[in-house]
């Protein structure tokens, strides 16, 4: 199975946000180059909140380009098989803990917004990962600062499209 064939068949399973759900679904229909980062009419991207339920905290990273408190995510890699192997790959780079696990409940969110550059779009796909205990976060090169958030805290730092993820984290949870 290709990774957009994964992509159709992990939407088509989504059965929350069906209108936004099938503007991704035409989206790939209309691109089928829709999960690669070239694609100039939008691309879908995969990324996941990294949780820490038992201290009911979130790991945030401030984006180096866009300069805002986001979770980790970004762009499908040719080597990605899944959107969940993706979502758990971007994750692990961009905090730096490895053993995280994604919640096995699949995506919990999509998330459509636009983007400055040559692209117009990202599709998000978001999922939720769970951090072992006693994680260790690094800062990657694509982020600024990489820090932990009571999930109270997530609205003071960061966009609406943040705190409904972390909302659909909890509930997930």
């Amino acid at each position: 199975m290709s990774l957009l064939e994964d992509a159709v068949a992990v939407l088509k399973g989504y059965d929350r946000q069906p209108e936004l759900c099938q503007v991704y679904l035409d989206h790939l229909r209309a691109h089928p180059d829709g999960m690669g980062k070239a694609c100039g009419a939008g691309h879908v991207t995969a990324s996941a909140l990294v949780v820490d339920p038992e201290r009911g905290r979130v790991l945030l990273t401030l984006h180096r380009k866009l300069r805002m408190w986001l979770q980790t995510g970004g762009h499908c890699e040719p080597g990605d098989r899944t959107l969940a192997a993706a979502a758990l790959r971007e994750a692990e780079e961009e905090s730096g803990i490895t053993g995280l696990s994604l919640l096995p409940v699949g995506p919990v969110r999509l998330d459509r917004h636009s983007i400055p550059g040559p692209c117009t779009q990202h599709f998000d796909v978001q999922y939720v990962a769970v951090a072992p205990p006693g994680a260790a976060e690094r800062i990657s090169e694509e982020s600024l600062d990489l820090r932990w958030f009571p999930y109270e805290e997530v609205a003071s730092v960061s966009d609406t499209s943040v705190v409904r993820l972390v909302e659909a984290a909890r509930a997930a949870l």
